[in-house]
């Protein structure tokens, strides 16, 4: 957990370490990216509101590739009903978000939805090999790598979860409900708008340079599906 609230921090690494978890905590950005580089964590809780390096730009630092846990698990911590840091830290690439002050038994589920996602290797049903491939992206469920074109495809844990789903029923669209348990863990809910900013960033990444469209099309009224771009009209 990095959050400058040492406080705060005391108080919920101690709940969950006595709820089964294995918590620990620094209270600035520099002191969490050097113990990151240095140690394997399975997830991280950021406070995106700090002094000096805030967590806005400790989540920058992580998925640009300057830190070896690029593909950590995020869920960030914001200031109640601030939307707009709730965004911004979803198109940076966290996985998901809780306001403060939070609810320690909804944070421990969280973490728990979170992990159980990036821990497991679901086999998918397309192929015997445990890989799905749609034009030009090719997704192996069991090593949970995407490539794209041949070249790898980094994605948060959201990201791959989503893509999966949809993979998995190309051609379908596949409702915000769907996809919120899939990738999320919890329920869907109308004014939430992560799933949302979740598929826009994975749309970024899947649209190349010399593309002027993108696989994942938007069902209005329904959700998501994804094409072959290859595919004829």
């Amino acid at each position: 957990m990095v959050d400058d609230d040492v406080e705060l921090c005391d108080m919920i690494v101690t709940y969950l370490n006595e709820d089964g978890f294995n918590a620990s905590a620094v209270h600035n950005g520099p002191a969490a990216l050097e113990l990151l580089r240095a140690e394997r964590f399975d997830a991280l809780v950021l406070d995106l509101m700090m002094p000096g390096m805030s967590g806005h730009e400790i989540l920058r630092r992580l998925r640009s590739g300057e830190s070896a846990m690029t593909p950590i698990p995020v869920l960030m911590l914001t200031a109640r009903g601030d939307d707009v840091d709730r965004i911004i830290g979803l198109e940076s690439g966290a996985d998901d978000y809780l306001p403060k002050p939070c609810n320690l038994r909804e944070l421990a589920a969280r973490l728990r939805a979170i992990l159980r996602r990036s821990m497991q290797s679901p086999v998918a049903k397309q192929n015997g090999s445990g890989t799905i491939e749609v034009g030009d992206i090719k997704l192996d469920a069991a090593r949970r790598e995407v490539s794209l074109g041949g070249k790898p495809l980094p994605l948060t844990g959201a990201e791959f979860a989503i893509l999966q789903k949809l993979m998995e029923h190309v051609g379908e669209a596949v409702s915000k409900d769907v996809l919120t348990k899939s990738a999320l863990g919890r329920e869907y809910l109308p004014y939430d708008r992560s799933i949302d900013v979740h598929v826009a960033n994975l749309r970024k990444k899947l649209q190349s340079d010399d593309a002027a469209d993108t696989p994942i099309k938007t069902i209005r009224g329904l959700g998501y599906q994804l094409i072959d771009l290859r595919e004829p009209a």
